[in-house]
Protein backbone atom coordinates (compact mmCIF):
# COMPACT_ATOMS: atom_id res chain seq x y z
CA UNK A 1 0.00 0.00 0.00
CA UNK A 2 1.09 3.80 -0.82
CA UNK A 3 1.81 5.60 2.69
CA UNK A 4 -0.39 8.45 2.95
CA UNK A 5 2.63 11.14 2.47
CA UNK A 6 3.81 9.45 -0.92
CA UNK A 7 0.12 9.50 -2.48
CA UNK A 8 -0.53 13.11 -1.53
CA UNK A 9 2.81 14.54 -3.25
CA UNK A 10 1.78 12.27 -6.09
CA UNK A 11 -1.51 14.14 -6.16
CA UNK A 12 0.20 17.64 -5.41
CA UNK A 13 2.74 17.09 -8.49
CA UNK A 14 0.08 15.97 -10.61
CA UNK A 15 -1.83 19.24 -9.54
CA UNK A 16 1.46 22.10 -9.38
CA UNK A 17 4.03 20.60 -11.17
CA UNK A 18 3.26 18.16 -14.58
CA UNK A 19 6.93 18.47 -15.45
CA UNK A 20 8.21 16.52 -12.57
CA UNK A 21 6.92 13.60 -15.07
CA UNK A 22 8.98 14.96 -17.99
CA UNK A 23 12.20 15.40 -15.11
CA UNK A 24 11.68 11.68 -14.08
CA UNK A 25 11.64 10.43 -17.29
CA UNK A 26 14.61 12.15 -18.70
CA UNK A 27 16.41 11.01 -14.99
CA UNK A 28 15.26 7.17 -15.06
CA UNK A 29 18.04 4.63 -14.89
CA UNK A 30 17.13 2.64 -18.16
CA UNK A 31 18.08 -1.40 -18.86
CA UNK A 32 17.67 -4.02 -21.54
CA UNK A 33 14.23 -5.82 -22.23
CA UNK A 34 15.89 -9.00 -21.24
CA UNK A 35 17.39 -9.91 -18.26
CA UNK A 36 21.16 -11.62 -18.36
CA UNK A 37 19.87 -14.91 -18.64
CA UNK A 38 17.79 -14.06 -22.01
CA UNK A 39 14.27 -13.79 -20.10
CA UNK A 40 12.19 -10.78 -18.48
CA UNK A 41 9.17 -10.99 -16.62
CA UNK A 42 7.05 -7.95 -17.42
CA UNK A 43 3.76 -6.41 -14.96
CA UNK A 44 1.13 -5.98 -17.43
CA UNK A 45 -1.05 -2.68 -16.02
CA UNK A 46 -2.47 -1.81 -19.04
CA UNK A 47 -6.33 -2.69 -18.23
CA UNK A 48 -8.46 0.66 -16.69
CA UNK A 49 -7.36 2.64 -20.11
CA UNK A 50 -9.85 -0.06 -21.90
CA UNK A 51 -12.23 0.04 -19.01
CA UNK A 52 -11.43 -3.91 -18.72
CA UNK A 53 -11.52 -3.14 -14.68
CA UNK A 54 -13.09 -6.60 -13.77
CA UNK A 55 -11.28 -9.41 -12.08
CA UNK A 56 -12.92 -12.35 -10.67
CA UNK A 57 -16.48 -11.19 -8.90
CA UNK A 58 -15.45 -7.98 -8.51
CA UNK A 59 -16.24 -5.71 -11.48
CA UNK A 60 -14.44 -2.30 -10.46
CA UNK A 61 -11.22 -3.71 -9.15
CA UNK A 62 -9.19 -2.38 -11.49
CA UNK A 63 -10.73 1.30 -11.12
CA UNK A 64 -9.49 1.98 -7.18
CA UNK A 65 -6.04 3.31 -8.68
CA UNK A 66 -4.42 3.90 -4.87
CA UNK A 67 -4.64 0.23 -4.38
CA UNK A 68 -3.59 -0.54 -8.10
CA UNK A 69 -0.49 1.16 -7.18
CA UNK A 70 0.29 0.12 -4.41
CA UNK A 71 -0.10 -3.54 -5.81
CA UNK A 72 2.44 -2.60 -8.46
CA UNK A 73 4.76 -1.25 -6.17
CA UNK A 74 4.71 -4.38 -4.38
CA UNK A 75 5.04 -6.37 -7.91
CA UNK A 76 7.84 -4.35 -9.02
CA UNK A 77 10.17 -4.82 -5.90
CA UNK A 78 10.24 -8.32 -6.26
CA UNK A 79 13.39 -10.16 -7.55
CA UNK A 80 13.11 -11.24 -10.72
CA UNK A 81 10.45 -8.75 -12.11
CA UNK A 82 11.79 -6.89 -14.78
CA UNK A 83 9.44 -3.97 -15.42
CA UNK A 84 6.49 -3.11 -15.69
CA UNK A 85 3.80 -2.39 -19.30
CA UNK A 86 0.92 0.05 -18.66
CA UNK A 87 -0.77 3.40 -20.18
CA UNK A 88 1.09 7.13 -19.83
CA UNK A 89 -1.41 8.16 -16.58
CA UNK A 90 -0.35 3.87 -14.83
CA UNK A 91 3.22 4.79 -15.97
CA UNK A 92 3.58 8.46 -15.35
CA UNK A 93 2.50 7.39 -11.64
CA UNK A 94 5.38 5.31 -10.66
CA UNK A 95 7.44 8.13 -12.09
CA UNK A 96 6.94 10.23 -9.97
CA UNK A 97 6.42 7.51 -7.16
CA UNK A 98 10.09 6.52 -8.30
CA UNK A 99 9.27 2.78 -8.82
CA UNK A 100 10.76 2.69 -12.44
CA UNK A 101 14.23 3.38 -11.97
CA UNK A 102 16.36 0.54 -13.27
CA UNK A 103 13.19 -1.36 -14.60
CA UNK A 104 12.06 -2.07 -18.25
CA UNK A 105 9.15 0.12 -19.26
CA UNK A 106 6.51 -0.70 -21.82
CA UNK A 107 3.69 1.67 -23.29
CA UNK A 108 0.85 0.50 -24.22
CA UNK A 109 -0.62 2.06 -27.63
CA UNK A 110 -4.05 1.32 -28.48
CA UNK A 111 -6.67 0.92 -26.59
CA UNK A 112 -10.13 2.24 -27.72
CA UNK A 113 -11.86 -0.68 -28.90
CA UNK A 114 -14.02 -0.96 -24.92
CA UNK A 115 -16.15 -3.55 -23.94
CA UNK A 116 -19.12 -3.63 -25.07
CA UNK A 117 -18.75 -0.74 -27.68
CA UNK A 118 -20.18 -1.33 -31.40
CA UNK A 119 -16.97 -0.09 -32.09
CA UNK A 120 -15.23 -2.97 -29.78
CA UNK A 121 -12.94 -4.50 -32.59
CA UNK A 122 -12.06 -1.00 -33.83
CA UNK A 123 -8.86 -0.55 -31.73
CA UNK A 124 -8.25 2.83 -32.04
CA UNK A 125 -5.00 3.82 -30.74
CA UNK A 126 -5.63 6.11 -28.34
CA UNK A 127 -2.54 6.29 -25.64
CA UNK A 128 1.08 6.12 -26.65
CA UNK A 129 2.51 6.41 -30.04
CA UNK A 130 6.17 5.45 -31.62
CA UNK A 131 7.47 8.95 -30.84
CA UNK A 132 6.03 9.37 -27.35
CA UNK A 133 7.33 6.11 -26.17
CA UNK A 134 10.91 7.67 -27.75
CA UNK A 135 10.71 10.73 -26.03
CA UNK A 136 9.48 9.45 -22.64
CA UNK A 137 12.22 6.79 -23.02
CA UNK A 138 10.44 3.71 -23.06
CA UNK A 139 12.13 0.44 -24.02
CA UNK A 140 8.75 0.14 -26.55
CA UNK A 141 5.50 -0.50 -27.37
CA UNK A 142 2.56 -2.87 -26.96
CA UNK A 143 -0.27 -3.10 -29.31
CA UNK A 144 -3.24 -5.49 -29.07
CA UNK A 145 -4.07 -6.64 -32.43
CA UNK A 146 -7.90 -9.07 -32.00
CA UNK A 147 -7.84 -10.61 -35.40
CA UNK A 148 -11.94 -10.98 -36.54
CA UNK A 149 -12.78 -12.07 -39.87
CA UNK A 150 -16.74 -10.86 -39.76
CA UNK A 151 -16.25 -7.31 -37.96
CA UNK A 152 -14.88 -4.81 -40.36
CA UNK A 153 -13.20 -2.84 -37.53
CA UNK A 154 -10.54 -5.30 -37.45
CA UNK A 155 -9.41 -3.95 -40.82
CA UNK A 156 -8.14 -0.48 -39.12
CA UNK A 157 -6.49 -1.81 -36.22
CA UNK A 158 -4.46 -4.38 -38.88
CA UNK A 159 -3.12 -1.34 -40.55
CA UNK A 160 -2.59 0.89 -36.95
CA UNK A 161 -0.83 -2.00 -36.04
CA UNK A 162 1.33 -2.12 -39.14
CA UNK A 163 1.84 1.58 -39.32
CA UNK A 164 3.25 1.25 -35.16
CA UNK A 165 5.44 -1.57 -35.67
CA UNK A 166 7.10 0.24 -38.73
CA UNK A 167 7.42 3.61 -36.67
CA UNK A 168 8.95 1.87 -33.87
CA UNK A 169 11.35 -0.20 -35.59
CA UNK A 170 12.35 2.68 -37.31
CA UNK A 171 13.38 3.91 -33.66
CA UNK A 172 14.89 0.12 -32.99
CA UNK A 173 12.09 0.22 -30.55
CA UNK A 174 10.56 -3.17 -29.43
CA UNK A 175 7.01 -3.77 -30.59
CA UNK A 176 5.25 -5.99 -28.62
CA UNK A 177 2.00 -7.15 -30.93
CA UNK A 178 -0.74 -9.08 -29.03
CA UNK A 179 -2.44 -11.51 -31.58
CA UNK A 180 -5.94 -12.59 -30.40
CA UNK A 181 -8.28 -14.46 -32.80
CA UNK A 182 -11.73 -13.04 -32.11
CA UNK A 183 -15.10 -12.99 -33.60
CA UNK A 184 -18.31 -11.18 -33.08
CA UNK A 185 -21.13 -13.19 -32.30
CA UNK A 186 -24.80 -12.95 -33.26
CA UNK A 187 -25.62 -10.96 -30.02
CA UNK A 188 -23.17 -8.28 -30.54
CA UNK A 189 -20.74 -9.58 -28.07
CA UNK A 190 -17.22 -10.64 -28.75
CA UNK A 191 -15.58 -13.73 -28.28
CA UNK A 192 -11.93 -14.77 -27.47
CA UNK A 193 -10.64 -18.11 -29.25
CA UNK A 194 -8.26 -20.31 -27.82
CA UNK A 195 -8.25 -22.98 -30.09
CA UNK A 196 -4.81 -23.68 -31.27
CA UNK A 197 -5.20 -23.66 -35.38
CA UNK A 198 -6.91 -20.11 -34.76
CA UNK A 199 -4.03 -18.98 -32.49
CA UNK A 200 -1.56 -20.14 -35.43
CA UNK A 201 -3.50 -18.46 -38.39
CA UNK A 202 -3.17 -14.77 -36.06
CA UNK A 203 0.56 -14.81 -34.83
CA UNK A 204 0.99 -16.02 -38.61
CA UNK A 205 -0.68 -12.77 -39.31
CA UNK A 206 1.16 -10.73 -36.62
CA UNK A 207 4.52 -11.70 -37.49
CA UNK A 208 4.32 -10.22 -40.79
CA UNK A 209 3.09 -6.63 -40.28
CA UNK A 210 5.02 -3.47 -40.97
CA UNK A 211 8.11 -3.15 -43.21
CA UNK A 212 10.23 -5.01 -40.89
CA UNK A 213 9.40 -7.69 -38.18
CA UNK A 214 13.60 -6.88 -36.39
CA UNK A 215 11.94 -5.75 -33.34
CA UNK A 216 8.58 -7.34 -33.14
CA UNK A 217 8.33 -9.51 -30.01
CA UNK A 218 4.76 -11.39 -29.94
CA UNK A 219 2.79 -11.77 -26.53
CA UNK A 220 0.33 -14.88 -26.83
CA UNK A 221 -2.13 -16.59 -24.69
CA UNK A 222 -1.18 -20.00 -23.43
CA UNK A 223 -3.30 -22.54 -25.08
CA UNK A 224 -3.43 -26.56 -25.92
CA UNK A 225 -0.41 -27.54 -28.21
CA UNK A 226 1.73 -24.83 -27.78
CA UNK A 227 4.92 -26.35 -29.66
CA UNK A 228 2.67 -26.61 -32.28
CA UNK A 229 1.35 -22.57 -32.34
CA UNK A 230 4.97 -21.57 -31.77
CA UNK A 231 6.07 -23.07 -34.90
CA UNK A 232 4.45 -20.30 -37.00
CA UNK A 233 6.98 -18.05 -35.96
CA UNK A 234 10.95 -17.06 -35.30
CA UNK A 235 9.89 -14.01 -33.06
CA UNK A 236 10.95 -13.66 -29.37
CA UNK A 237 7.56 -14.58 -27.72
CA UNK A 238 6.24 -13.65 -24.06
CA UNK A 239 3.32 -15.59 -22.82
CA UNK A 240 0.00 -13.67 -21.63
CA UNK A 241 -1.34 -13.64 -18.38
CA UNK A 242 -5.04 -12.05 -18.29
CA UNK A 243 -7.61 -12.89 -15.62
CA UNK A 244 -7.19 -16.72 -14.26
CA UNK A 245 -10.60 -16.70 -12.07
CA UNK A 246 -10.21 -19.79 -9.87
CA UNK A 247 -7.76 -21.57 -11.91
CA UNK A 248 -4.46 -19.79 -10.92
CA UNK A 249 -2.85 -23.14 -9.83
CA UNK A 250 -4.05 -24.23 -13.86
CA UNK A 251 -2.10 -21.16 -15.07
CA UNK A 252 0.85 -21.68 -12.91
CA UNK A 253 1.28 -24.65 -14.60
CA UNK A 254 0.65 -23.80 -18.25
CA UNK A 255 3.09 -20.99 -18.18
CA UNK A 256 5.87 -23.52 -16.32
CA UNK A 257 5.14 -25.97 -19.67
CA UNK A 258 5.55 -22.84 -22.05
CA UNK A 259 8.41 -21.26 -20.48
CA UNK A 260 10.22 -24.18 -22.31
CA UNK A 261 9.96 -23.54 -25.52
CA UNK A 262 12.54 -22.04 -26.90
CA UNK A 263 10.39 -19.34 -28.69
CA UNK A 264 9.27 -18.17 -25.06
CA UNK A 265 11.75 -16.07 -23.49
CA UNK A 266 9.21 -14.84 -20.55
CA UNK A 267 5.81 -13.86 -19.07
CA UNK A 268 3.55 -10.51 -19.30
CA UNK A 269 1.06 -10.96 -16.60
CA UNK A 270 -0.79 -8.16 -14.77
CA UNK A 271 -4.45 -9.35 -13.04
CA UNK A 272 -2.98 -12.88 -12.39
CA UNK A 273 -0.20 -11.94 -10.38
CA UNK A 274 -1.53 -8.15 -8.76
CA UNK A 275 -5.08 -10.09 -7.81
CA UNK A 276 -4.46 -13.72 -6.68
CA UNK A 277 -7.32 -15.24 -5.31
CA UNK A 278 -5.27 -15.57 -1.87
CA UNK A 279 -4.37 -11.77 -1.83
CA UNK A 280 -0.82 -12.39 -1.74
CA UNK A 281 0.40 -9.98 -4.30
CA UNK A 282 4.44 -10.81 -3.28
CA UNK A 283 3.89 -14.12 -3.32
CA UNK A 284 2.23 -14.84 -6.69
CA UNK A 285 4.65 -12.58 -8.20
CA UNK A 286 7.75 -13.75 -6.63
CA UNK A 287 6.62 -17.36 -7.96
CA UNK A 288 5.63 -16.25 -11.44
CA UNK A 289 9.43 -14.55 -11.68
CA UNK A 290 10.59 -17.81 -10.28
CA UNK A 291 9.53 -19.49 -13.44
CA UNK A 292 11.01 -16.97 -15.54
CA UNK A 293 14.15 -16.80 -14.56
CA UNK A 294 14.79 -20.55 -13.08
Amino acid sequence: MIDERAYLDLLDARARDPERIVRAAVARRRRPLLAGDGRTCIIAADHPARAALKVGNDPLAMARRRDLLGRLLVALAQPGVDGVLGTPDVLEDLLLLGALDGKVAIGSMNRGGLPGAAWELDDRFTAYDAESIARSGLEGGKMLLRLALNDPGTAATLEGCARAVTDLAARKLVAMVEPLPARRESDGTVCISKEPDDLVRVISVASGLGNTSAYTWLKVHVTDRMEQVLEATTLPTLLLGGDPGTRAAGVFEGWKRALRLPQVRGLVAGRALLYPPEGDVAGAVSAAARLVHG
